[in-house]
């Protein structure tokens, strides 16, 4: 699992772009996140403009800024500055370099580290023909310990770069070069270290929409970029990861096999995030359910001949713990409720849900407020009651927004009403006052209950009601049927 702390955002073709923290293996790395209408675009590389702001670049570092130092060329680090380049008389050696910032490119670093990541705050880059290659004094692997005097030692990332900003023009930084840091240096960008699926021929083409085959399948090779396809991932809040502050986002891969956590700056950016990314994914549904609509051919799913709609719902786990939810993807079909742990990716896992409800046995039994809301004061559930032979069987599901349980409550109510109008009738056996009875309900004609009939001989009405008549019902969510049409024979009880 990755985790990620956001910054602003900023603009460009994306629908939403910032900078971000992400925690791999137990350490925090700043990258740029771009949120485009297919992907989200996680990269550890420099600002892709070049453009200076203050002197630092967007990774929290001294930029390089506009002419010259985007290439490979033009960048000093620890590959092309390896330590044993480095004078043995610098070599873990306190200096004071001073250094002139440009109107462009600011100091002309960048760095890593910081109090958070138990790491001293090091130059892990130097822009060729900028401020402070041009002192020809400072090395890749240099740990800065003050700015201007200001002590850095146990500054985090964020307060360096803010010590750096506030340097004004000329900077007095003192250094020393430590070889044993080179590997962290060295490292490529953690972006690299995230994971997340990739998906197998039989995909229903979740990934890029590229009509390239090879490209479907690889996500990304950049070493410093991963793009994350948001076909069918599942974005939510308060899943996972604790969230007191209401900071963060987490976007779940479709396999549920991978998660990202986001974290913003405050509540209201986490908001804005969350809205986007959330928005993107469910423009995305209507072409999922078209792709797998063309997969299965003729052949329908799990014995129906097509898919109304799906997504992702959390779905409460039964138990004491009022916040143990689990991630679910629900499929409504014209006539079957079906919950799946992740996203099929072979045409034959279609066929295997992990529960099917048929919706004439199921209804809708609660929407509205209740326990273990995702955001403070708002209640974004609803459950559901089916019958089933071991008895009632409820589910309690969370959507993420307003928008979606409106939408998820009205296709469960309506695929429940079209299923009884494509069934039209159903029929059971039941006991009623002691006597073998068969309790018919249809779907124009309303109730009739009748003697079982024996030895050919035709069955006896006993009661007959439409629909418009019936007061009230209940069950005992076992075997009991409780049914009211008002007046003094009206109150029928089956078993």
């Amino acid at each position: 699992m990755a985790v990620a702390a956001a910054g602003g955002g900023g603009g460009g073709r994306a629908q939403r772009s910032g900078w971000l923290e992400v925690l791999v293996r137990e350490r925090w790395h700043k990258v740029l996140a771009n949120l485009g209408g297919e992907a989200l675009v996680l990269s550890g590389e420099e600002r892709p403009d070049g453009a200076a702001h203050n002197g630092l670049g967007g990774d929290g570092a001294a930029c390089r800024g506009a002419e010259g130092g985007g290439g490979a060329a033009a960048v000093r680090t620890a590959f092309t500055d390896p330590p044993e380049q480095v004078p043995e008389a610098v070599s873990n050696k306190k200096r004071c370099v001073k250094v002139l910032k440009q109107e462009l490119g600011g100091l002309g670093i960048s760095i890593k580290g910081g109090k958070e990541n138990k790491m001293p705050i090091l130059i892990s880059k130097i822009f060729k023909g900028l401020a402070a290659d041009q002192t020809q004094a400072l090395y890749v692997g240099d740990a800065i310990l003050a700015v201007n005097g200001t002590d850095l030692r146990d500054a985090t990332h964020d307060e360096a770069v803010q010590a750096l900003k506030r340097a004004g023009k000329e900077v007095l930084l003192e250094v020393k070069y430590m070889r044993e840091a080179t590997p962290y240096v060295k490292k490529g960008s953690p972006v690299s270290e995230i994971g997340w699926e990739t998906p197998p021929p039989e995909s229903p083409r979740l990934g890029c929409a590229s009509a390239d085959p090879l490209s479907q399948l690889s996500l990304s090779i950049h070493r410093d970029k991963k793009t994350i396809p948001l076909k069918m991932c599942y974005v939510t809040r308060n899943m996972t990861v604790s969230d007191p502050e209401n900071r963060l986002i987490e976007v779940h891969s479709p396999d549920a096999k991978h998660t990202v956590v986001l974290r913003s700056k405050d509540s209201a950016t986490a908001q804005a995030w969350f809205n986007a990314i959330h928005s993107s994914v469910n423009e995305l549904i209507p072409r999922v359910i078209a792709e797998v609509r063309d997969q299965l051919g003729k052949t329908g799913i799990a014995g129906s001949r097509e898919i109304r709609h799906l997504g992702w719902l959390a779905e409460k786990v039964p138990g004491d713990n009022e916040k143990h939810w689990k991630p679910v993807l629900v499929v409504l079909t014209e006539k079957d409720l079906l919950i799946y742990e992740s996203m099929p990716r072979m045409k034959e896992a279609w066929f295997s849900p992990l529960q099917t409800y048929p919706l004439l046995a199921t209804r809708l039994v609660h929407s509205g407020p209740g326990k273990g809301s995702p955001q403070s004061g708002v209640d974004l559930s609803f459950a559901t009651r089916t019958g089933t032979r071991q008895g009632i069987e409820t589910h309690l599901f969370r959507t993420e927004t307003s928008r979606d349980l409106s939408l998820w409550t009205r296709s469960i109510v309506q695929g429940c009403h079209n299923s009884a109008e494509l069934i039209t009738e159903i029929t059971t056996s039941c006991t009623y006052k002691s006597q073998e009875c068969r309790l018919t309900i249809h779907y124009e004609h309303g109730f009739s209950l009748t003697t079982e009939s024996q030895d050919g001989a035709f069955s006896k009405p006993i009661a007959q009601y439409p629909y418009e008549k019936l007061k009230m019902s209940s069950d005992d969510g076992i075997r009991m049927l409780y049914l009211d049409f008002g007046g003094k024979d009206g109150e029928i009880i089956l078993n």
